[in-house]
């Protein structure tokens, strides 16, 4: 599976009945709740990371990046301008774009 399907997978599951989809369900709840349904997924991410536990991490990096799609949908960015993003900084030294970032 790529993130392409993922999105494809959670644009489908946003258009079913709240009451028959988590995703449709979290979208109805507005960009705040994804929002905050992606950060407590990234917390649960780190802490498996810092216990080295490397199963659990693999799970939590799963909802990690299920959420974050869903959080980018509720705010209508599309993976593709996150993509586009990260194609422009490529090539550029990451401390040159976070000093950029700095300004």
């Amino acid at each position: 599976m790529t993130l392409d399907d993922l999105e494809r997978i959670i644009a489908t599951r946003a258009k079913a009945a709240p009451d028959e989809s988590w995703t449709a369900k979290l979208l109805s709840e507005g960009p705040e709740k994804a929002a905050e349904k992606f950060g407590e997924e990234a917390i649960e991410a780190v802490i498996e990371a810092v216990r080295g536990d490397t199963e659990r991490l693999t799970a939590e990096a799963a909802d990690v990046l299920f959420h974050l799609l869903v959080m980018l949908r509720a705010r209508g960015v599309a993976l593709a301008q996150v993509m586009a993003e990260l194609d422009r900084r490529q090539g550029r030294s990451g401390l040159a774009e976070k000093a950029a970032r700095k300004g």
